[in-house]
Formats: C-alpha cells, sequence, structure tokens
C-alpha cells in the first residue's frame, strides 16, 4: 500500500487537479502520468446535461476513433448462409444463430461487440437478459444491426466505439492506450467527443456538456475546458 501512495503522490506532482486543460494538454498530462507497468487504458468520462429517464434526452451512438483503440476486439455475427459467409471473410471471431443463441443463454459470451443480420433479430430479442446488461444488445442506431456485415466488422475492428449515457449522466469511453502518442491520444479525444456533441437528443435544454475529464486506467484524472473542445471559448 505504501508503494501504490508513494506511484499515486509521484503522479500528481506538478499536475492542477482544479485547473481545467486543453484537450493536447491534458492528452500529454495523462500519457505522462500512465507509469503502471502495463499499457493503459485511456479513458475519457463526460458529465451531461441530460436525464437518461426520459426517452428524449437519451444519448447513445458511435463514435469511430481515427487512431483505433489499441483493443484486439472480438466480434462476433448473427448471420446465416451467404451472409454467414460474408461475416467469415470480413474477419468476424465467432458467426452463428442457433448455435450462437445457446453458448449465449449458457453463458458463453466471448465477444466484445455482438452484430446482427435485421432477419435475425427475432433470434437475438430472445436474448435481453443476458446481452441487455453487457451493452452488447446488437441496435441499428449504433449499426450493429444491418445486412452490410462486413462493413460493420470493419468498424467494429478499426475504432467504432460504441457510447450510451449511464443513468447519472455521464458516458464514459475507452479512447486508446497510454502507449499512443499524446497526439494521437488527443485526436481519439476529440473525435469522441464530436460524436457525443452530434448525439445531443432534442430533449437537452441548457449546457449540454458540462464537464469533460481524462485519464489512464491507473492514473489520476485531468479536467478538460469544454469550452475549448468545443471550439467556444
Amino acid at each position: 500500500m505504501v508503494k501504490l501512495a508513494k506511484r499515486i503522490e509521484k503522479n500528481l506532482e506538478g499536475l492542477d487537479r482544479e485547473k481545467l486543460h486543453t484537450i493536447d494538454e491534458a492528452a500529454a498530462a495523462v500519457k505522462e502520468r500512465a507509469t503502471a507497468k502495463f499499457d493503459e487504458t485511456i479513458e475519457l468520462a463526460i458529465n451531461l446535461g441530460v436525464d437518461p429517464r426520459y426517452a428524449d434526452q437519451m444519448v447513445r451512438g458511435v463514435a469511430t476513433l481515427p487512431n483505433g483503440t489499441g483493443k484486439n476486439v472480438r466480434v462476433a455475427v448473427f448471420a446465416r448462409d451467404a451472409k454467414a459467409d460474408e461475416a467469415k471473410a470480413a474477419g468476424a471471431d465467432i458467426v452463428g444463430a442457433e448455435d450462437l443463441m445457446e453458448e449465449i443463454q449458457g453463458g458463453k459470451m466471448d465477444f466484445d461487440r455482438l452484430i446482427a443480420t435485421p432477419d435475425m433479430m427475432p433470434l437475438v430479442g430472445r436474448l435481453g437478459k443476458q446481452l441487455g446488461p453487457r451493452g452488447l444488445m446488437p441496435n441499428p442506431k449504433v449499426g450493429t444491426v444491418t445486412p452490410n456485415v462486413a462493413k460493420a466488422i470493419e468498424d467494429a475492428k478499426g475504432g467504432a466505439v460504441q457510447f450510451r449515457v449511464e443513468k447519472n449522466g455521464i458516458v464514459h469511453a475507452g479512447v486508446g492506450k497510454a502507449s499512443f502518442d499524446a497526439a494521437k491520444i488527443a485526436e481519439n479525444v476529440k473525435a469522441m467527443i464530436d460524436a457525443i456533441q452530434k448525439a445531443r437528443p432534442s430533449g437537452a435544454k441548457g449546457t449540454y456538456i458540462k464537464k469533460i475529464a481524462v485519464s489512464s486506467t491507473m492514473g489520476p484524472g485531468v479536467k478538460i475546458d469544454p469550452a475549448d473542445a468545443l471550439g467556444t471559448a
């Protein structure tokens, strides 16, 4: 515990926890303080002025990160016949129909993203209890229910990140790895903020993006100035 406390103390050196930084400053500060012995994930947290209990204030969507996530994303696809062949050719890790449904019902979910062709949704719809709590239920709004499975697989493996506001009005998302250059982290952070801004729901009133912070898995949070991030400073 003493060793951990010393590392935390060292990570906080020279960091003003209350200062609002530009995206570039925040990316550099977070990378510098990602000193764990593994490649830490860079995480973005955005507080929104919405109440997701109301349908017209729900925020969800997908952001394409220009530099990818740095994570090997395992993709499963519900498809049959020619579409199943297309999914396999596009690099899907798991492809199936009833057999895949039975695996998921049995608790086996060895994938990070689930894609389905529209005709498979009656089957997939039976899995709400298993997929819903993990945020894995395919949805046309984020491009995971689609006849174009090859494109969806390419997007998932290439840096497409789904986001959904939590009940407390916060969106959390991984936007890269500590091994990325600070400039690439900054580009990914900007892409995620832009996507969330574009997903502003009709029911959002007043200030939409209230607070932004970025951190690494084991590092301190660094605040970003929303006005600077949105170009309104």
